[in-house]
């Protein structure tokens, strides 16, 4: 957890200045018992009225100042704890976004949520108490002990023999505790999971009839987190209890002592209670350290999960002297590429060798599985190759930078992800300054100017959250004209066209020839339709190039590529 707080800089003036103020609060409430046993002892008992009065106007504004000094510093902790968290979730936010595709896979994407949100404010909360009690606590425990031994020593026996007791209290409900906290955190995750899966599925669980089964999971997920939270409330619970039987049996010691003390003349009332004041101070310090017993350990367990975040270095990073291209444009090269996932016992890709252009339009066509997405994947360096090169206009994708790598790339994902917006922020999304005649005609060339013409505001219709209100084929559609209208020099369309009927598909690859003449075009694809007329066919088999050429060469050289066609047109369409 002490590793967050360096996080904290920015702040040292408001918490030095909150730390004071937790100081001056002490030593107001420390003064305050002194000065009433002044009162009772001085004032009372010679019945000086108009030193009672003095003393008692002067008790006021002891007191008056201690409470704007409380006021204060709860204000300014507060503002720092909330800024604190604000600038801890910025900081996870950016560096989770440089993490690549196994980074996300190690954690998992509901675990992430978790992080950023749950586990940060436990440790924003846990602040505020620090800032509040670090200094008041042990504070007002040793200045309490102070001055009750400067009222009676003899009494002090009393606190010799709570303070024990309290410390083995809270220790033993601490010990319990802490790992209940960690697993909380753990089943959180497990319920965010379940709850994310439940709602971005909702339509595959309602096609298939599993609403019941859904819920069950659900309430499983959410009775295991809600029974581990009973339990660790019922041992933090334990604490309150004991901790007010002891300081009611400590109250009743001392005044029982200390009434037998002043019956001797050993003890003044005044002095009396003076000391149960202290005692009482003595006892909520205590209780202020076991309050933060309650909520360290649960904000510690949330620190180390932050805290491997951002500890987790991604495996993709930026060169420390990123180079230039030589001045090509739009040229890929494979150099006999390999490729395993991690944790797979066989490479997704094996000795992947093959060129691709500007003006020419490479197709990736082949069975599930046999490493089409996969291939894409490796250029933009979404993963890093095992053993080979990918090459980008003569230069390794390794020792480009991330930023310039992916300014070379329109890349449109098998699964079209649209954003919360108009249509035409969603496009303007693959260039920030695109002007609406450019978006117009990217839209164009994608097909999707006659549906947003259909729609009630145009380009300024709304798209709701994952583009629930468009169709699969409109999604594509909007996804093209996000790669088109940034104008890259390498178009990559992951199945980009499986939501389009045959006449769009036809129009909308006749529009792309004329507008990525100076570009180099990959698409994989399933249809044959959709590749026959590429300048170039890949064919690809368990992760190896099956073939390389035309649609006619690979009729005569490729079985494989002879068997996809078979599959999917006649002998006269072949023909």
């Amino acid at each position: 957890m002490l590793k967050l707080f360096r996080f904290l800089k920015p702040f040292w003036l408001p918490i030095v200045f909150v730390l004071m103020l937790v100081f001056l609060q002490s030593l107001s409430e420390l003064y305050l018992p002194t000065l009433m046993a002044d009162i009772v002892d001085t004032g009372i008992v010679k019945g000086d009225t108009n030193y009672i009065m003095s003393i008692g106007g002067f008790m006021l504004l002891v007191a008056a100042g201690g409470g704007l000094c409380a006021i204060t510093a709860s204000y300014l902790s507060a503002r720092v704890a909330s800024g604190y968290g604000r600038q801890l979730r910025s900081r996870v936010f950016k560096h989770v976004e440089n993490f690549s595709l196994q980074e996300f896979d190690k954690i998992g994407t509901a675990s992430l949520i978790t992080r950023t949100t749950n586990d940060i404010t436990q440790v924003q909360t846990v602040l505020v108490m620090i800032l509040r009690m670090m200094v008041m606590a042990p504070m007002m425990c040793i200045g309490g002990l102070i001055m009750a031994i400067s009222k009676d020593a003899h009494l002090t026996w009393v606190l010799a023999v709570v303070i024990p007791i309290l410390a083995l209290a809270i220790f033993a409900v601490a010990s319990r505790g802490i790992p209940l906290f960690k697993a909380m955190q753990k089943k959180l995750d497990r319920l965010n999971l379940v709850l994310r899966e439940g709602l971005t599925g909702i339509r595959v669980i309602r096609s298939f009839n599993r609403i019941n089964f859904e819920k069950e999971r659900f309430r499983d997920a959410n009775a295991d987190l809600t029974n581990t939270a009973i339990r660790v409330n019922r041992i933090m619970a334990f604490l309150m209890p004991v901790m007010m039987i002891v300081m009611n049996f400590s109250s009743i010691a001392i005044i029982w002592f200390g009434s037998r003390r002043i019956d001797m003349g050993h003890m003044a009332v005044g002095d009396l209670m003076a000391f149960l004041q202290y005692a009482m101070q003595i006892m909520f310090s205590l209780l202020m350290v076991s309050m933060m017993f309650v909520l360290i350990p649960r904000a510690s367990a949330s620190a180390a999960r932050i805290n491997e975040v951002l500890d987790m270095k991604p495996e993709i990073e930026d060169p420390a002297q990123g180079r230039s291209a030589d001045g090509r444009r739009g040229y890929i090269e494979f150099n006999d590429v390999t490729f395993s996932y991690p944790g797979a016992e066989q490479p997704a890709l094996s000795n992947l060798s093959f060129r691709a252009a500007p003006g020419q339009v490479t197709a990736i066509i082949g069975g599930t599985g046999s490493g089409k997405s996969t291939l894409l994947s490796l250029m933009p360096r979404f993963y890093d190759v095992d053993s080979g090169a990918v090459v980008i206009d003569g230069v390794d994708v390794k020792e480009l930078t991330q930023s310039e790598l992916r300014s070379k790339i329109g890349f449109v994902p098998q699964k079209a992800v649209l954003f919360t917006g108009t249509i035409a922020e969603n496009i303007r999304y693959g260039k920030e300054d695109a002007t609406d005649e450019e978006v117009r005609h990217a839209a164009a060339i994608a097909q999707a100017s006659d549906f947003i013409g259909e729609m009630t505001d145009g380009y300024d219709s709304l798209i709701a959250q994952g583009g629930t209100n468009v169709s699969g084929g409109q999604k594509q559609r909007l996804a093209i004209a996000r790669a088109l209208v940034r104008r890259p020099e390498i178009y990559l369309f992951d199945d980009s066209f499986s939501a389009l009927d045959f006449k769009t598909d036809a129009k909308l690859r006749a529009a792309l020839r004329g507008e990525t003449t100076e570009s180099t075009v990959l698409i994989v694809a399933q249809r044959v339709s959709t590749v026959m007329d590429a300048d170039q066919i890949i064919v690809l088999e368990e992760g190896r190039i099956a073939g390389i050429g035309t649609h006619r060469e690979l009729l005569d050289t490729s079985d494989v590529y002879r068997e996809i066609v078979s599959s999917q047109l006649s002998e006269e369409e072949i023909a």
